[in-house]
């Protein structure tokens, strides 16, 4: 095995997958860090199928031993019909920064009792191999929106994101609890079994 290559340039995240996949033995880089610079549009119904995309585009830049992941995830609302689903990237603009979309999602969520904000993140990961071989895994963190941001760890939707078994925001989590119960980290431990099948 030569390298693994997470198709993210998102630090958060790379310091989550490395915590994880860390004792694969193989290197594990971001696509900045491997030198592939590409932007792929991620035109799937699903977070699976967007993964796919992902990691299938830039398997096609790397060596023929590395192993590409890539993983689309993001927040369902119950309230918002699912919202913003596999847009939460995007949602309410490329360029909104998070702070502003987790204010709308307050302000839109104002006055919906606690047990009606029923919320979860999803996370999908795609590996591909050498043959073009794929394995898909999918992990969910069950939780509810929060009546306001909390947490300074984590990024994205985590400070709105209450856990209620833990009495406090997914931001407010330390990194190796957040590790044992996000989305992220029940998909990558799912991904590392089946890597680890493959590869012996």
């Amino acid at each position: 095995m030569n390298r693994i290559i997470f198709a993210t340039g998102n630090e958060g995240k790379m310091k989550e997958i490395r915590m994880i996949l860390g004792d694969l033995g193989a290197e594990v880089l971001s696509m900045k860090e491997a030198g592939i610079f590409t932007e792929t549009e991620e035109n799937g119904s699903t977070f699976e199928e967007n993964a796919v995309i992902k990691a299938q585009a830039v398997r096609k830049l790397t060596g023929p031993d590395d192993i590409v992941l890539a993983d689309d995830s993001g927040l369902e609302i119950d309230w918002l019909n699912g919202e913003p689903g596999i847009y939460s990237a995007r949602y309410l603009g490329e360029n909104t920064s998070y702070e502003i979309k987790n204010r709308i999602i307050l302000e839109r969520m104002d006055k919906v009792p606690a047990q009606k904000r029923s919320a979860r993140f999803v996370c999908a990961i795609a590996a591909v191999l050498g043959e073009g071989q794929t394995l898909v895994s999918r992990g969910v963190m069950e939780g509810r929106i929060a009546y306001e941001p909390a947490g300074d760890h984590g990024f994205g939707y985590d400070p709105v994101f209450w856990l209620p078994e833990y009495g406090c925001t997914s931001a407010q989590l330390s990194p190796e609890q957040k590790n044992e119960v996000s989305h992220r980290g029940k998909a990558l431990r799912e991904m590392k079994k089946q890597l680890k099948n493959v590869l012996g």
